[in-house]
């Protein structure tokens, strides 16, 4: 069994002033909140133990827009970053959650989209030992965790925001674990900026020879939303897709529908508490198509 772990945590000061009284996860994203789209992900991937880790102020706010997940036939639940400790640190506060089984982290900032990306997700789970990450080519790798790899593609390193990066390929805030991680992580000495390092992580894994990567190609988008002009970008994007192709992106109520986790009548009944709004026609919408 695998479990979610969304980390929108953090203060988010490339975002300031938007961010100063809110978290960058409540912001919008063209027609919805930026957590949906991770939220999404992992639900795409059949996952429906989650647990989101924010800090103490945002919190409140977490819990009054998902609730316990259980509108979508999911559990949600929810733990307290007091100070961003790094990535790594969801393992550690989220040991209780994860138990014995394994997990995917996906940081709460991070957009994924594209027609194989179900595929992609289902093959990550699959792999029963070890770690998943992914590689996605940027023009700039000097933001992110850069991985190098040798003429056959097999990962020679893994280095965390270098000032001259090995490779372009970056790797996106998606990560697959078995139950090792918990105390791997537990084992890390913070690093100069004083956190606790997912690329310490990978490392590890890399060393014991349990690290897969996996190469995301053209047909899957992948939007960081750190900056003013990343959110706008991804914006401009939801709002392209949406618009040509006449479906909404990363809306959960739908996926849930879709992945059997709730029935037509509950979407529907989702979908008439939004109904004077595009979002939630669109809901009730698709709950008709079972009645056809």
């Amino acid at each position: 069994m695998m479990k979610g772990i969304i980390l929108a945590g953090g203060r988010g000061t490339r975002l300031y002033p938007m961010t100063k009284a809110v978290s960058k996860q409540l912001l919008p994203i063209y027609d919805k909140p930026l957590i949906y789209y991770p939220l999404s992900v992992l639900m795409l991937a059949g996952i429906r133990e989650v647990l989101i880790i924010s800090t103490p102020e945002d919190m409140p706010a977490f819990k009054k827009l998902l609730a316990d997940g259980s509108q979508i036939g999911i559990q949600i639940s929810y733990a307290v970053q007091t100070q961003p400790r790094g990535l790594a640190d969801a393992f550690i506060i989220g040991e209780d959650f994860i138990g014995q089984d394994s997990v995917c982290l996906i940081l709460g900032d991070n957009i994924f989209y594209g027609q194989n990306l179900t595929a992609t997700l289902r093959s990550a789970m699959a792999q029963l030992s070890g770690a998943t990450i992914f590689g996605y080519p940027v023009k700039d790798a000097r933001a992110f965790g850069v991985v190098e790899f040798d003429s056959e593609y097999r990962v020679r390193s893994i280095e965390e925001k270098p000032s001259k990066p090995k490779s372009n390929y970056a790797v996106p805030g998606l990560y697959f674990y078995d139950n090792r991680v918990v105390e791997i992580a537990k084992s890390l000495q913070p690093s100069e900026r004083g956190e606790i390092e997912i690329t310490d992580v990978n490392n590890a894994y890399l060393r014991s020879g349990s690290l897969n990567v996996r190469l995301l190609g053209r047909g899957i988008a992948w939007l960081d939303t750190g900056t003013p002009e990343g959110m706008l970008k991804a914006a401009e994007f939801v709002e392209a897709v949406q618009s040509t192709q006449g479906f909404y992106m990363s809306c959960i109520e739908e996926i849930a529908y879709r992945r059997g986790f709730i029935s037509a009548d509950e979407l529907s009944t989702l979908g008439k508490a939004l109904e004077s709004t595009d979002y939630g026609r669109y809901l009730i919408t698709i709950a008709k198509e079972s009645y056809s």
